[in-house]
């Protein structure tokens, strides 16, 4: 699944956490909230990274700028392998690697000014002088649609669509390359949710930005990817360009997860049932394929071994026995 030019190239990384317990907080478990993820980002490319919760799209973002250290596995930026960087190596490294985060409401500090959060990134890596970085503030506030004189106003002034306004502009502040949004409107209105989504892909266009968009609707995502990547219990099942995986799904996990997106239409009926049982823990995954307890198409070597990917063509693969 590699690609030419790519910017991003992450192979078989894991997270795993330890489960403590008991008078000795001895380790009873792990948790595999990563387990072996391998994809790749080309310049300038969205991939929308979905599936239900707890499966571990968060986790992977964090784990990728390594605000989460992994446990295993390689993460490429620019062809540089930057797992093993050192502290001050990763500080310089993350201008290039910013994150928009879920909450307007809780990702912005309150106690400081709007101006002064978006300026914050500038101070830390010493980039340019007072005046300035006063005239980046203003320019950046304008840019996402705002007033520059917000600048001197305070998070609890402003709704949650100008909240994540304030967000962007702080992620933008170091002219990034790469920049995960973790569910970045999922705390919004529809109409709202519209006007940010339309925001980053103008931005996209404008700063020749790199995205990973994670998200539980597959509506958004499907709005805004070039690729998605579809994640059950900590791997990824399915990766495939947006326009393919939204008319020929092809794992069931996939198939499930299209046909319970609701329509707006009272007349139309999915033919499909909703996806039954409960999802296992990633505490102690299922044997073999980890979507075999819940598969409608279940085989006797699924309960044995994981299946790799499988090449379908066109950019299109699938980790299922089915193919």
């Amino acid at each position: 699944m590699n690609e030419n030019n790519a910017l991003l190239e992450v192979k078989d990384l894991k997270k795993h956490f330890p489960v403590r317990s008991g008078l000795f907080s001895r380790q009873t478990g792990t948790l595999k909230a990563v387990d072996g993820v391998a994809f790749s980002l080309r310049r300038g490319e969205t991939i929308g990274l979905v599936g239900e919760s707890g499966c571990g799209k968060t986790t992977l973002g964090r784990t990728i700028l390594r605000l989460i250290e992994p446990t295993s596995g390689s993460i490429c930026f620019e062809g540089q392998d930057i797992t093993g960087l050192g502290r001050r190596e990763m500080r310089q490294l993350r201008r290039q690697m910013q994150m928009i985060f879920q909450d307007p409401y809780s990702s912005l500090n309150p106690r400081m000014s709007v101006g002064a959060i978006i300026e914050e990134g500038l101070i830390v890596h010493r980039l340019l002088p007072r005046a300035e970085r006063k005239k980046r503030v203003a320019e950046l506030l304008e840019v996402v649609g705002m007033r520059p004189e917000a600048a001197g106003k305070y998070p609890h002034e402003f709704s949650g669509g100008q909240r994540q306004r304030i967000g962007i502009a702080r992620a933008l502040a170091l002219l990034p390359k790469l920049i995960i949004a973790d569910e970045p409107v999922s705390s919004l209105d529809v109409s709202i949710q519209a006007q940010i989504l339309n925001l980053l892909i103008d931005l996209q266009e404008e700063f020749t930005l790199t995205y990973i968009f994670i998200s539980h609707d597959l509506r958004v995502v499907e709005h805004v990817s070039d690729r998605v990547a579809v994640m059950y219990l900590g791997k990824i099942v399915e990766i495939a360009p947006s326009k393919e995986i939204y008319q020929k799904p092809g794992h069931p996990y996939t198939q499930a997860l299209l046909a319970s997106v609701p329509v707006p239409d009272p007349r139309v009926r999915s033919l499909k049932p909703a996806l039954g049982g409960d999802v296992p823990t990633a505490l102690s995954p299922p044997s073999g394929c980890y979507f075999h307890p819940r598969c409608p198409y279940v085989m006797e070597q699924c309960t044995a071994e994981f299946p790799s990917m499988r090449d379908q063509g066109s950019g299109h693969y699938v980790a299922c026995y089915l193919y």
